[in-house]
């Protein structure tokens, strides 16, 4: 018997093409969009997109695929697609609200090379993003170096990066090109949200470009306390880590606009809520956290003239760090108003951010990989699972996982979770008895002749490492219960 395709295995080979050759081989659906929201965690409503191919049109578009390791198997690939069980003729909308801003959905572009120009940030309202957090503008001059991307990725998947670094500053226009390209956008997409990134140096550069931000039209400003790169001292994660300067000149900009100000944290400190609790006393209206990691790069090919410095780490792999910082910031007795950053890839990704308390969540990373095109799957994927959640405005979900977070002393030590073996799709590798074994608490037994696993109960401590190790999903759980006396 054949096993069934992992679909998002298999979704995860495709090379999400431009004008990808496997729809333009099809003509009668888009084969190429229904492995995309499988990528991105959308695979029931993947079959919309191809609901009117026949088998011939899937093989036609099998047979134009390009991948330089075999195509993706698109019929099986399809076939193994489960019906989607939600009702999509009356999807929610996703508009709430930040600042006392309407926005049309959560999904703003972060400060950064995403939105560097006039005709990046247009492109990207018109597919469907609610708002820009344009790249941070400032009265240095700003000399960008070459290279200064590097990326962290599995070597046999170039292209396809978890961990992003860059040594990249802030906008290289002038203060005047930035500030009419604001005002430009604003003027042509009057529902669409504009906030100027600023960064100053001192008390009037702050408040001259606040000032300048607000003349645009832009319906709010964040102050960039945050980047980790700067040349200058005095700047950027310099400032950040200083309560004291924090509170000064988020005061200074609240004296000199009437819009909203965000203050943005700086993960390159111990105790974040000393910041931002700082920034709040200056008057923000709400903060944003968090900005790059600071890292560092060690590949030559990403050498500037056979040298190397601090670089900001980005990208999926940091998301549970921004959580956590988001999540400590949430608990401040004075639960200010949240903007969410940090590897968000997917709907899920920015679902764990609003259920921490965000109002709106901010992509970078995965905009440079993927484009602007992965708005479609946010959109989606956050609509889809309002309505299973039978929720029907998004600020419902905005905190509503803060009362399950407990401190580690007081969690259930009494009880335990013991994994389950499915012996129809185990494998038989081995992988699970190797790690519970070398890593775990030798409680499982391998059986060489039949390949299948069985669990020594009086040794399993309920840690789950063999459950995070299979690489067919094949371990699951068991009911919680409570813990035999010894």
């Amino acid at each position: 018997m054949p096993r069934k395709m992992n679909i998002y295995e298999e979704a995860g080979r495709c090379l999400l093409c431009d004008d990808a050759p496997c729809t333009k081989a099809c003509q009668t659906g888009d084969p190429a969009r229904a492995i995309r929201a499988v990528r991105f965690d959308n695979h029931k409503p993947a079959l919309r997109w191809v609901k009117d191919c026949s088998d011939e049109d899937l093989e036609r578009a099998e047979q134009a695929c390009i991948l330089y390791n075999g195509p993706i198997h698109i019929r099986q690939f399809i076939r193994s697609i489960s019906a989607d069980d939600v009702d999509d003729s009356n999807y929610p909308d996703l508009s709430i609200t930040f600042c006392g801003i309407q926005c049309e959905n959560p999904f703003f572009l972060a400060s950064s090379a995403v939105c560097t120009n006039y005709e990046m940030v247009a492109h990207a309202f018109d597919l469907g993003w609610a708002g820009v957090f344009y790249k941070t503008i400032c009265m240095e001059d700003i000399h960008e170096v070459s290279p200064r991307f590097d990326a962290i990725h599995h070597a046999a998947k170039f292209g396809d990066f978890y961990g992003f670094r860059n040594m990249e500053q802030l906008s290289e226009n002038s203060v005047e090109t930035d500030f009419d390209i604001l005002h430009r956008l604003k003027t042509n997409y009057p529902t669409k949200v504009v906030v100027a990134s600023i960064m100053g140096k001192t008390e009037s550069e702050w408040m001259a470009l606040a000032k300048m931000a607000q003349d645009a039209g832009c319906d709010a400003v964040e102050l960039n306390f945050s980047c980790p790169q700067m040349k200058s001292k005095g700047m950027g994660s310099d400032v950040g880590q200083s309560p004291e300067l924090v509170k000064t000149y988020t005061a200074c900009v609240k004296r000199a606009v009437e819009i909203p100000v965000i203050a943005k944290m700086t993960p390159n400190i111990t105790h974040i809520t000393e910041p931002a609790e700082a920034s709040l006393q200056g008057g923000a209206n709400a903060l944003s956290a968090i900005n790059t990691i600071k890292s560092v790069t060690m590949r030559r090919e990403a050498e500037v003239s056979s040298r190397r410095t601090i670089s900001g780490y980005s990208g999926r792999a940091v998301r549970p760090i921004a959580l956590r910082y988001v999540l400590e910031i949430a608990q401040m007795p004075q639960r200010p108003q949240l903007s969410g950053i940090g590897g968000i890839e997917t709907w899920r990704d920015a679902l764990e951010f609003i259920q921490l308390g965000c109002s709106n969540v901010q992509v970078c990373t995965a905009v440079m990989q993927y484009g602007y095109r992965i708005i479609d799957d946010l959109v989606l994927g956050l609509q889809r699972y309002m309505v299973k959640c039978g929720v029907t405005e998004l600020q419902q979900l905005v905190g509503q996982e803060l009362a399950s977070f407990e401190s580690p002393s007081l969690l259930d030590r009494d009880t335990i979770v013991y994994p389950k073996f499915n012996h129809d799709s185990c494998i038989g590798c081995g992988r699970c008895k190797i790690s519970c074994s070398d890593g775990g608490h030798q409680a499982i037994v391998f059986d060489s002749e039949t390949r299948r696993p069985r669990l020594v109960g009086t040794k399993c401590v309920g840690c789950h490492l063999c459950r995070l190790v299979c690489p067919t999903g094949s371990i699951g759980t068991t009911k919680r219960t409570r813990k035999k006396l010894s």
